[in-house]
Protein backbone atom coordinates (compact mmCIF):
# COMPACT_ATOMS: atom_id res chain seq x y z
CA UNK A 1 0.00 0.00 0.00
CA UNK A 2 0.90 3.67 -0.58
CA UNK A 3 0.34 6.80 2.20
CA UNK A 4 0.40 10.30 1.75
CA UNK A 5 0.41 12.82 4.32
CA UNK A 6 0.49 16.71 4.59
CA UNK A 7 3.00 17.08 7.49
CA UNK A 8 4.46 15.07 10.40
CA UNK A 9 1.63 15.88 12.78
CA UNK A 10 -1.07 14.78 10.15
CA UNK A 11 -2.44 11.27 9.52
CA UNK A 12 -1.94 9.22 7.03
CA UNK A 13 -4.25 9.05 3.64
CA UNK A 14 -4.45 5.81 2.32
CA UNK A 15 -3.93 6.79 -1.90
CA UNK A 16 -3.79 2.69 -2.57
CA UNK A 17 -3.95 -0.32 -1.14
CA UNK A 18 -3.48 -4.18 -1.26
CA UNK A 19 -0.65 -3.80 -3.96
CA UNK A 20 0.82 -7.84 -3.90
CA UNK A 21 4.81 -7.78 -4.09
CA UNK A 22 7.08 -10.53 -3.74
CA UNK A 23 9.99 -10.34 -1.12
CA UNK A 24 13.71 -12.41 -1.11
CA UNK A 25 13.69 -15.78 -0.75
CA UNK A 26 14.44 -16.50 2.46
CA UNK A 27 12.62 -13.68 3.82
CA UNK A 28 13.21 -9.89 5.27
CA UNK A 29 16.40 -9.10 7.17
CA UNK A 30 17.19 -5.53 9.33
CA UNK A 31 18.88 -3.52 6.78
CA UNK A 32 20.05 -0.04 6.99
CA UNK A 33 18.40 2.71 6.61
CA UNK A 34 17.06 5.96 8.47
CA UNK A 35 15.81 3.45 11.07
CA UNK A 36 18.49 2.85 12.96
CA UNK A 37 19.09 -0.28 15.53
CA UNK A 38 17.20 -2.59 15.79
CA UNK A 39 14.35 -3.81 18.19
CA UNK A 40 16.68 -6.49 20.67
CA UNK A 41 14.59 -9.48 19.40
CA UNK A 42 15.64 -8.46 15.89
CA UNK A 43 19.21 -10.93 15.74
CA UNK A 44 19.36 -11.25 12.10
CA UNK A 45 21.02 -8.26 9.73
CA UNK A 46 20.70 -8.18 6.40
CA UNK A 47 24.06 -9.43 4.50
CA UNK A 48 25.51 -9.43 0.73
CA UNK A 49 23.87 -12.66 -0.97
CA UNK A 50 21.60 -13.72 2.13
CA UNK A 51 18.70 -13.25 -0.45
CA UNK A 52 16.61 -11.40 2.58
CA UNK A 53 15.16 -8.24 1.28
CA UNK A 54 15.89 -5.16 3.93
CA UNK A 55 13.29 -4.58 7.06
CA UNK A 56 13.52 -0.96 7.98
CA UNK A 57 13.06 2.47 6.71
CA UNK A 58 14.50 3.70 3.57
CA UNK A 59 14.77 6.45 1.39
CA UNK A 60 13.91 6.58 -2.41
CA UNK A 61 16.42 8.47 -4.03
CA UNK A 62 16.05 7.99 -8.06
CA UNK A 63 13.68 5.93 -10.32
CA UNK A 64 15.57 3.70 -13.13
CA UNK A 65 14.35 2.30 -16.41
CA UNK A 66 15.27 1.44 -20.09
CA UNK A 67 13.13 4.65 -21.71
CA UNK A 68 14.79 7.49 -22.72
CA UNK A 69 14.11 10.49 -20.28
CA UNK A 70 11.97 12.24 -23.52
CA UNK A 71 9.73 9.28 -22.46
CA UNK A 72 9.72 10.16 -18.84
CA UNK A 73 8.23 13.67 -19.11
CA UNK A 74 5.41 13.09 -16.61
CA UNK A 75 8.54 11.69 -13.68
CA UNK A 76 8.83 14.18 -10.27
CA UNK A 77 12.07 11.96 -9.31
CA UNK A 78 15.18 12.05 -10.68
CA UNK A 79 15.82 9.57 -13.67
CA UNK A 80 18.61 6.71 -14.58
CA UNK A 81 18.56 5.71 -17.90
CA UNK A 82 19.71 1.94 -18.24
CA UNK A 83 22.08 1.26 -21.08
CA UNK A 84 24.86 -1.49 -21.83
CA UNK A 85 27.15 0.07 -19.31
CA UNK A 86 24.99 0.52 -16.24
CA UNK A 87 26.04 -1.78 -13.74
CA UNK A 88 25.32 -1.71 -9.93
CA UNK A 89 28.35 -2.43 -7.70
CA UNK A 90 27.68 -5.70 -5.57
CA UNK A 91 31.72 -6.51 -4.94
CA UNK A 92 31.94 -5.39 -1.45
CA UNK A 93 35.72 -4.91 -1.79
CA UNK A 94 35.11 -1.56 -4.56
CA UNK A 95 34.94 1.62 -3.60
CA UNK A 96 31.70 1.91 -5.92
CA UNK A 97 30.16 -0.93 -3.30
CA UNK A 98 26.23 -0.19 -3.66
CA UNK A 99 26.53 2.57 -6.10
CA UNK A 100 25.08 2.23 -10.00
CA UNK A 101 28.00 3.41 -11.96
CA UNK A 102 28.49 3.71 -15.93
CA UNK A 103 31.47 1.28 -16.50
CA UNK A 104 32.86 3.61 -19.30
CA UNK A 105 32.64 6.88 -16.84
CA UNK A 106 34.74 5.87 -14.11
CA UNK A 107 38.11 6.37 -13.99
CA UNK A 108 39.52 3.00 -12.80
CA UNK A 109 36.97 -0.67 -13.06
CA UNK A 110 37.92 -1.98 -9.26
CA UNK A 111 35.17 -4.52 -9.55
CA UNK A 112 34.87 -8.06 -9.71
CA UNK A 113 31.10 -8.41 -9.70
CA UNK A 114 28.45 -6.59 -10.61
CA UNK A 115 24.35 -6.67 -11.83
CA UNK A 116 24.38 -5.35 -15.37
CA UNK A 117 21.53 -4.15 -14.86
CA UNK A 118 20.20 -3.60 -19.09
CA UNK A 119 20.60 -7.68 -19.41
CA UNK A 120 17.94 -8.24 -16.80
CA UNK A 121 15.19 -7.97 -18.86
CA UNK A 122 11.85 -6.96 -17.51
CA UNK A 123 12.80 -6.81 -14.02
CA UNK A 124 14.82 -3.64 -14.75
CA UNK A 125 12.76 -1.85 -17.22
CA UNK A 126 11.22 0.24 -14.45
CA UNK A 127 12.68 0.74 -10.60
CA UNK A 128 13.28 2.86 -7.69
CA UNK A 129 15.89 2.52 -5.93
CA UNK A 130 15.57 2.11 -2.39
CA UNK A 131 18.41 3.84 0.06
CA UNK A 132 19.22 0.49 1.67
CA UNK A 133 23.14 0.62 3.30
CA UNK A 134 23.74 3.98 1.67
CA UNK A 135 24.90 6.35 4.57
CA UNK A 136 26.58 5.05 5.89
CA UNK A 137 27.74 2.40 3.21
CA UNK A 138 28.48 -0.66 5.17
CA UNK A 139 30.86 -3.56 3.50
CA UNK A 140 28.91 -6.64 3.18
CA UNK A 141 25.68 -5.61 4.81
CA UNK A 142 23.66 -5.77 0.99
CA UNK A 143 23.82 -3.97 -2.21
CA UNK A 144 21.92 -2.97 -5.36
CA UNK A 145 17.98 -3.09 -3.50
CA UNK A 146 14.97 -1.69 -5.68
CA UNK A 147 11.49 -1.73 -5.96
CA UNK A 148 11.17 -3.05 -9.46
CA UNK A 149 8.94 -5.50 -11.93
CA UNK A 150 8.04 -8.89 -11.38
CA UNK A 151 8.14 -11.38 -14.01
CA UNK A 152 5.02 -13.08 -12.32
CA UNK A 153 3.41 -13.57 -8.81
CA UNK A 154 5.11 -16.83 -8.08
CA UNK A 155 8.77 -15.78 -7.90
CA UNK A 156 10.73 -14.40 -5.72
CA UNK A 157 13.65 -11.98 -5.55
CA UNK A 158 17.77 -12.42 -4.51
CA UNK A 159 16.70 -8.96 -2.25
CA UNK A 160 14.42 -7.13 -3.98
CA UNK A 161 10.90 -5.83 -3.44
CA UNK A 162 9.01 -6.63 -7.00
CA UNK A 163 5.59 -6.36 -8.12
CA UNK A 164 3.32 -6.17 -11.15
CA UNK A 165 4.64 -3.75 -14.21
CA UNK A 166 1.14 -2.02 -13.92
CA UNK A 167 1.81 -1.32 -10.24
CA UNK A 168 5.26 -0.32 -10.78
CA UNK A 169 4.51 2.31 -13.21
CA UNK A 170 1.82 3.75 -11.28
CA UNK A 171 3.67 4.34 -8.07
CA UNK A 172 6.57 5.31 -10.12
CA UNK A 173 4.85 8.40 -11.68
CA UNK A 174 3.21 9.29 -8.14
CA UNK A 175 6.49 9.48 -6.31
CA UNK A 176 7.46 13.26 -5.64
CA UNK A 177 11.15 13.88 -5.06
CA UNK A 178 9.99 17.28 -2.79
CA UNK A 179 7.59 15.15 -0.64
CA UNK A 180 10.70 13.19 0.39
CA UNK A 181 9.25 9.60 0.14
CA UNK A 182 10.52 6.84 2.41
CA UNK A 183 9.80 3.05 1.68
CA UNK A 184 8.72 1.04 5.14
CA UNK A 185 8.97 -2.89 5.02
CA UNK A 186 8.46 -4.65 8.10
CA UNK A 187 7.60 -7.87 9.05
CA UNK A 188 3.83 -8.46 10.23
CA UNK A 189 5.28 -8.88 13.98
CA UNK A 190 7.64 -6.14 13.64
CA UNK A 191 5.48 -3.50 12.11
CA UNK A 192 2.31 -4.42 15.05
CA UNK A 193 5.61 -3.83 17.37
CA UNK A 194 6.71 -0.65 16.34
CA UNK A 195 3.53 1.13 14.94
CA UNK A 196 2.83 3.37 17.55
CA UNK A 197 6.44 4.27 18.17
CA UNK A 198 6.95 4.97 14.32
CA UNK A 199 3.58 6.20 14.42
CA UNK A 200 3.01 4.05 11.23
CA UNK A 201 -0.28 3.90 9.28
CA UNK A 202 -3.13 1.57 10.70
CA UNK A 203 -3.35 -1.14 7.45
Amino acid sequence: AYYRREDNQSDWILVKGNIPVVLGTRGLAWGVGLHGKPPIFQSELKTEGDLKSPAGVFQLSAVFGYAALSQMNALKMPYIQIDQMTECIDDSQSIHYNRIRQRNRVKKVDWYSSERMADYGIYYKLGVIVDHNINPTIKKQGSCIFLHNWAGPNETMPGCTAMAPENMKAITFWLDQENKPIFIQLSRYLYRYLKVEWHLPKI
